[in-house]
């Protein structure tokens, strides 16, 4: 995120109108962020020393070099200026240096640079918060989510095709249960095939829907995925179950970070038994309290492939 030009430009006039000497200057930056080597790079003796106006070109130029654009610093001498009272009487008094009219001026400038960008951030955030708030919205009901994967059970589309229908079902039934939602995405050549936000961590999901229970090779692709992750957790959605071979391998001797949903499990969400936020709850108990990654979400018990 970079600095505002135009508030750039008033803090720049705000500091020129506020101090007179240029070592005050340099000291001004010193307290607020600037780094030992930002400083010494400009001189302020000699041949080669810089008018008032340069040095505060220069700091400005070093800060803006830096990786975070020199945010932090911004902020703090903005905030300064925003607050500033102190006008030093001997340069504007006594020396006549600077002059206290153009000083306010310039201070009062700034204030209103701010109240207008403050307004802004305002706007935006709450139309970034509306627009969001609609995206999480459910489209559909309940009974529509059910009859359409009743329908994909009884129709043999390609496999391609469910498999975007499931994703689309899932993320319906997530805004159903009012868990936030991601849709499909990739990242770092990983396709992901979306995410769901639960009791504050994100899940990433993998959903399957093959003729047979899923095996080793695709939920050992996920499991990587996941473990790539901070904290990562993952749902994996597999509507014919899961091979008794991955389900051993996968807890044996590992943290367990994904939880196995089945057809029964999505079956007993779409008729209402209970959400998938309910679900994927009762999931997370049975790999908490149980060490189990593929529980039955209404008896708790582990389900045997």
């Amino acid at each position: 995120m970079s600095f505002p030009a135009d508030i750039k430009g008033c803090m720049k006039d705000c500091i020129l109108s506020l101090f007179w000497p240029r070592k005050d200057i340099v000291g001004f930056f010193e307290k607020h962020g600037c780094t030992k080597a930002e400083l010494e790079s400009v001189p302020l003796e000699g041949e080669s020393a810089l008018k008032r106006y340069e040095i505060v070109d220069a700091l400005f130029t070093a800060l803006a070099a830096r990786s975070d654009s020199g945010l932090g610093p911004f902020r703090a001498m903005l905030q300064s200026l925003l607050n500033w009272s102190h006008f030093d009487p001997y340069y504007f008094d006594k020396l006549r240096k600077l002059d206290r009219g153009t000083a306010t001026k310039n201070l009062e400038h700034l204030r209103q640079l701010q109240e207008i960008r403050d307004a802004k951030i305002r706007v935006d955030r709450d139309r970034r918060a509306a627009q969001e708030a609609q995206r999480q919205q459910p489209t559909t009901s309940l009974d529509q989510l059910r009859a359409e994967y009743l329908d994909l059970l009884a129709n043999k589309t390609s496999r391609q095709q469910r498999g975007y229908a499931l994703e689309r079902i899932l993320a319906e039934l997530s805004r159903l249960s009012r868990l936030e939602t991601t849709e499909a995405f990739r990242v770092s050549g990983e396709q992901i095939d979306g995410a769901v936000k639960f009791d504050g961590e994100h899940y990433l999901i993998e959903a399957k829907w093959q003729e047979r229970s899923a095996s080793n090779e695709p939920v050992y692709q996920f499991a990587g995925k996941v473990a790539g992750k901070l904290y990562g957790r993952g749902l994996f959605i597999s509507v014919n179950g899961f091979s008794p071979e991955v389900i051993r391998s996968l807890v044996t001797g590992k943290e367990i970070q994904t939880l196995f949903i089945d057809g029964e499990d999505l079956i007993l969400v779409l008729e209402g038994h209970l959400t998938l936020r309910d679900m994927i709850d009762r999931k997370v108990k049975g790999a908490q309290t149980k060490g189990l990654i593929y529980v039955h979400p209404l008896s708790g018990a582990e389900k045997k492939p």
